[in-house]
């Protein structure tokens, strides 16, 4: 097992990492920019190291100082967490070079499912529901157009690399199409170095549900359960769920077999998630599959009772999985509410001075942040400043307490999307588990005014 980890992250995701390392008996090494000096991440590491100015490109994706960092402590693997160089196969790859383990799969295998448009050709090739589309780049508007027509409209124009919703955008004529072209392929460009395009059949009402899966280097996966994942904005989740209060139990086996299979094809090793678009009628479509630990994971950690970052620490060791998939059992619902600190009406950032902080307590909650009252909500990186994790033996008392949670949370001093969190977790088609990734368009939006 490893003495000494580094965590290439920030926030409450290296709050996390520590909190499991403390439990293992593991030292931990935070690295951090000038803008998070005094954040509680940095104090609960057993060291930490500045490895640059706020801008992310300066800091957190500054690759040669996070190895630099790493080599100085001894530290002898890195946890890349999620977001940042969590996906980066360049990242990993030096790790190798480099004699430090990184906490995730082998380089070749971030690569082949960082882009889109090879992720699909490889699921087909394993057998696993593709959705109706095109599996080259597309250069330009005209390439756009000729595929468009082939396919028919509406379409889900999207890029091959990132995520986060950048560079994707629902399209329903040529028009739409061509005016959204070029600026989603600058987007991409901007942000992921990539300006790759193509494009999908919509899916009308779908919902977006998510397996995740345990997997070491000895061929053993293990499925664990589902979430639910359809409350978004902007094409970003917001709330999560597990398990899906939408599919059968026919469908769930389905889903877990297939994210089995994908895995399997790829040689996959260690966490990861095999993401869905499920249709009306419960038919599902291979959406994308992040080789990583997820935002969401506590959910899936709060209904089998499993550490996954625990599970990702003793995989990467070389150790094998010690759970088979009759072990792991389901208990009670757990939904996770992301904390973003931005206007609950625009959704647009709101950096500022936490001046007050409470969080809620009381049976089944669970919170994940690492701010503070005083802690400097910067404009350098995501809003996310948080997540509310709400566990109950039926889905009816997991909204309950998460409503409850929420109205007893406490943030002064900069806006929060906490208005949007309760009106959502409260409204009866919620309530009553009929959701899809419409329902902020259909249900939060009109709402507006009253917040």
């Amino acid at each position: 097992m490893f003495s000494k980890i580094l965590i290439a992250n920030r926030g409450e995701i290296a709050l996390r990492v520590i909190r499991t390392c403390k439990k293992m008996g593991i030292e931990t090494v935070a690295v951090y920019s000038e803008a998070d000096a005094d954040s509680l991440f940095v104090r609960e590491a057993d060291e930490a190291y500045c490895i640059g100015k706020p801008p992310v490109h300066l800091s957190y994706l500054n690759i040669d100082g996070i190895i630099a960092a790493a080599k100085t402590s001894g530290a002898e693997a890195i946890h890349p967490g999620y977001g940042l160089l969590s996906e980066n196969a360049r990242f990993a790859a030096r790790c190798k070079v480099e004699g430090i383990v990184f906490i995730g799969p082998e380089p070749e295998i971030i690569a082949s499912m960082g882009s889109k448009i090879e992720a699909r050709k490889t699921m087909k090739e394993a057998g696993v529901p593709i959705i109706e589309g095109i599996n080259t780049s597309l250069e330009n508007e005209e390439e756009a157009k000729l595929a468009a027509k082939r396919i028919g409209y509406p379409l889900m124009l999207k890029a091959s690399a990132g995520g986060g919703g950048i560079g994707m955008q629902l399209v329903r004529s040529e028009e739409e199409l061509v005016d959204a072209f070029s600026g989603n392929q600058k987007r991409a460009q901007s942000f992921f170095g990539n300006g790759a395009m193509f494009l999908e059949k919509y899916i009308s009402e779908p919902h977006h549900i998510e397996v995740q899966i345990l997997a070491d280097s000895y061929g053993n996966i293990v499925p664990l359960f589902e979430r639910e994942c359809s409350i978004q904005r902007r094409n970003q989740k917001v709330v999560e769920e597990a398990p899906s209060p939408f599919i059968s139990m026919e469908t769930r086996e389905k889903m877990l077999s297939a994210a089995v299979q994908a895995a399997r094809h790829i040689g996959y090793s260690n966490a990861g998630t095999i993401e869905f678009l499920v249709d009306k009628d419960q038919n599902f479509y291979f959406l994308e599959m992040n080789t990583r630990l997820q935002v969401e994971h506590p959910v899936t950690e709060e209904i089998t009772g499993l550490d996954l970052v625990e599970e990702q620490i003793k995989v990467a060791a070389g150790n094998p999985l010690t759970l088979t998939r009759g072990d792991v059992h389901r208990k009670g619902h757990a939904i996770e509410a992301r904390i973003y600190a931005e206007d609950p009406k625009t959704f647009l950032p709101s950096p500022g001075k936490i001046t007050n902080f409470e969080l809620p307590k009381g049976e089944g909650i669970r919170n994940e942040c690492a701010i503070e009252a005083g802690s400097q909500v910067t404009p350098f990186y995501d809003p996310m400043i948080a997540k509310l994790i709400a566990w109950g033996e039926t889905r009816q008392e997991a909204c309950s307490r998460m409503k409850a949670a929420l109205e007893n949370y406490k943030i002064d001093g900069i806006k929060t999307n906490i208005p949007m969190l309760i009106k959502t977790v409260s409204h009866e088609q919620f309530l009553a588990g009929k959701i899809n990734t419409n329902f902020v368009n259909e249900y939060y939006l009109p709402l507006l005014p009253s917040i």
